[in-house]
């Protein structure tokens, strides 16, 4: 019988669709894909035979990987079955595996029933309509699965995310209505980091931690709250709590909240303590009182007092009494717990038929006396001086306060040694090393126990080194703005005629610091303000300079320039070159030709550069600007839009690209 399953190793479960176009795929791609004309007609059957053949062999192998893969409900440990019952219904999951164990024989029938028929094909075309009609069959089967399939793959994800728990290792369960500090305790005593919150089903799951108690490691399992209730009326929630009970061997630790500040009394948890006895055969209990900080057993009203007297009363039942908060009384029931069940699973190991087995392979040897002298302890008389020396010594350092304490020996000082024997022991006591923090020693505030979360948050995102320094601007800030309230508060208030020239001086600063400072801040949120180019002043002359300083040639322009300025009153136009000597009319219907055929904003083309560099960084300019327009070309030659259908690879190497030959494995 397999006791422990590893959910986390099932292989994802891919829809029909996809399932079938594996399959397909690695069909054209492991079988032959070319039918040439010397073929004879044997050959071709045997092509075709092939493909449908292997297609089943992939069908079969897959669907059988997942059918192994899944848990079989009659082959792992009853918990684990009675809890994939719980949560995925148990024929409903065993449906779905049944449904694709039957494709799958279907499938490999259908294979055998198209194979003898491909045997007595008499064509090519025959044989290949044959071949198609399997592998359709085939796919059509398959696609009938998706339901089962998609159902299968929900139950994989969730299989993966529960806890891995061992049926058989040394367990403490604890259990008991909602907010009885289950969750608390769990993160107390192990590893585990639970959720705690203050309102009911927080806990919507078995969550599992672990500890080390006796050089032995052990599992803590926190269970959902249970309400008392009858079996058939509780959730899915409260039966994953109901089924660890029933099936796990191990120490229950039932919570139950004397505090009287909880939404259940002690009446109705004590009922459900008795509801539940039945689950508790055999196993070692504690029925444990938390949250004694607020209320104790002795501050009970006698009604519950008596309550929980009779719950004590079933026998192997024991009473303890603890504080999370606190973290009194803690130790003493993870102690006792782990001590019950260790004692009893000896017990059953005493009462198997293996021990007889074992029992002959033991020698135990028992030392003997080799005779009858005493042999007392011989302490060296200059050990005993040198001792009494060490001693003396230390009480002198102690009267003058320089106590050196290693120089003392075990009887005098106080060893981390003595703490952990006065404390349990090894593996109860745990050392706090909230004693190596750097504190000023002494503090009262040294042991705080830090949380690590706050109102929902964690503590550690409000963690600053530089705190102090951005406190320290944020004062800053704060006393100007005071400063500037106060200055505006005193400006409305005073009457300016009751002031002197001085004050009045003041008064008149104040103001144009104020109004120079709202001119800052409002030139800081706006952009600066731009001059309109027709209050720009411009020349020609500085153009010309501008030009000549970047390295374009401008002796055309200074001769059109002439031109135009001696056509007065006629509209300026462009022109490579222009004679000095023609007349004005001439020039002036020059220019107005000019100017109708080209506009005067369109630059000049093929301009030479004087400078080199200037010439690369126009190339540059212009490659720049033209770089967002050759972006995203489609194939037809045009800037491509969000309507363009785009296939990145229209012909997969790996189905057209045909077969290599024998020693041709450089290239596919």
């Amino acid at each position: 019988m397999v006791i422990k399953y590893n959910f986390k190793e099932i292989h994802v479960v891919p829809d029909a669709k996809a399932f079938v176009d594996i399959v397909l795929s690695r069909v054209q791609r492991k079988t032959p894909t070319v039918v040439h004309a010397r073929y004879q007609i044997a050959r071709i059957r045997q092509f075709y035979m092939r493909k449908v053949k292997f297609t089943q062999q992939q069908f079969h192998i897959r669907l059988s990987e997942l059918l192994e893969d899944f848990p079989r409900l009659d082959d792992i440990h009853p918990f684990y079955a009675d809890l994939i019952n719980v949560l995925y219904d148990k024929d409903h999951y065993k449906l779905a595996l049944g449904q694709l164990n039957v494709c799958r024989h279907l499938i490999d029938n259908l294979a055998k029933d198209y194979v003898k028929l491909l045997k007595y094909g008499d064509s090519l075309y025959r044989c290949k309509q044959l071949k198609r009609a399997a592998l359709g069959r085939m796919s059509t089967l398959m696609l009938k699965q998706d339901a089962s399939l998609k159902y299968l793959e929900q139950v994989r994800q969730h299989l993966s995310r529960l806890p891995s728990i061992d049926p058989n290792t040394r367990t403490l369960l604890l259990t008991g209505y909602p907010n009885a500090g289950k969750s608390s305790f769990i993160n107390k005593v192990s590893r585990a980091d639970v959720e705690v919150q203050p309102y009911a089903f927080t806990t919507k799951s078995l969550y599992v931690g672990h500890m080390d108690y006796k050089y032995l490691r052990w599992q803590v399992i926190d269970t959902p709250g249970i309400f008392d209730q009858p079996l058939e009326d509780r959730n899915t929630i409260e039966m994953q709590a109901v089924t660890a009970l029933a099936h796990l061997h191990c120490a229950v630790l039932f919570m139950l909240d004397i505090s009287g500040q909880g939404e259940y009394s002690v009446a109705e948890q004590c009922g459900l303590f008795q509801s539940l006895q039945p689950l508790f055969a055999q196993k070692p209990v504690l029925l444990v009182c938390n949250k004694t900080d607020v209320r104790t057993l002795d501050q009970l009203q006698p009604e519950e007092r008596n309550a929980i007297a009779a719950c004590e009363q079933i026998e192997g039942v024991r009473l303890m009494q603890m504080s999370n908060k606190t973290e009194e009384g803690i130790v003493d029931v993870k102690s006792l717990a782990c001590d019950l069940l260790l004692e009893q699973r000896v017990q059953q190991k005493l009462q198997g038929k293996k021990l007889n087995t074992i029992a002959n392979r033991i020698h135990i040897a028992r030392p003997q006396k080799r005779d009858n002298k005493t042999r007392a302890v011989h302490i060296p008389e200059s050990v005993i001086r040198a001792r009494q020396a060490k001693k003396s010594n230390a009480n002198r350092d102690i009267q003058g306060n320089v106590l050196d304490a290693m120089d003392l020996d075990e009887e005098t000082r106080r060893l981390l040694r003595h703490t952990e024997e006065a404390n349990g022991g090894a593996g109860v006591y745990h050392y706090d090393w909230r004693e190596e923090w750097r504190l000023p020693s002494g503090e009262e505030f040294q042991f705080d126990r830090i949380p690590e979360t706050f109102l929902g948050k964690n503590v550690a995102d409000f963690i600053d080194p530089d705190i102090d320094a951005r406190l320290e601007a944020l004062e800053r800030e704060e006393q100007e703005q005071l400063q500037q309230e106060a200055l505006l508060k005193m400006e409305g208030e005073f009457d300016e005629d009751e002031l002197d020239a001085d004050e009045k001086l003041v008064v008149d600063a104040l103001r144009a610091k104020k109004k120079i400072i709202r001119g800052q801040a409002f030139v800081d949120k706006t952009e600066k303000a731009r001059v309109p180019r027709s209050k720009k002043s411009r020349s020609f002359d500085k153009m010309d300079a501008h030009l000549r300083d970047i390295g374009i040639d401008t002796t055309a322009l200074r001769s059109r320039a002439r031109s135009v300025s001696r056509a007065a009153g006629v509209k300026r136009g462009r022109s490579d070159s222009m004679d000095v000597d023609m007349d004005e009319d001439a020039a002036a219907k020059r220019v107005r030709t000019r100017s109708m055929s080209r506009a005067p904003s369109k630059a000049p083309r093929g301009v030479s550069f004087k400078d080199e560099t200037a010439a690369v960084k126009a190339k540059a300019l212009e490659k720049k600007s033209l770089k967002n327009l050759k972006k995203n070309k489609s194939f037809t030659g045009r800037t491509q839009t969000a309507s363009d259908r785009f296939i990145g690879t229209k012909r997969p190497k790996h189905l057209y690209s045909g077969k290599r030959g024998i020693g041709k494995t450089d290239r596919r």
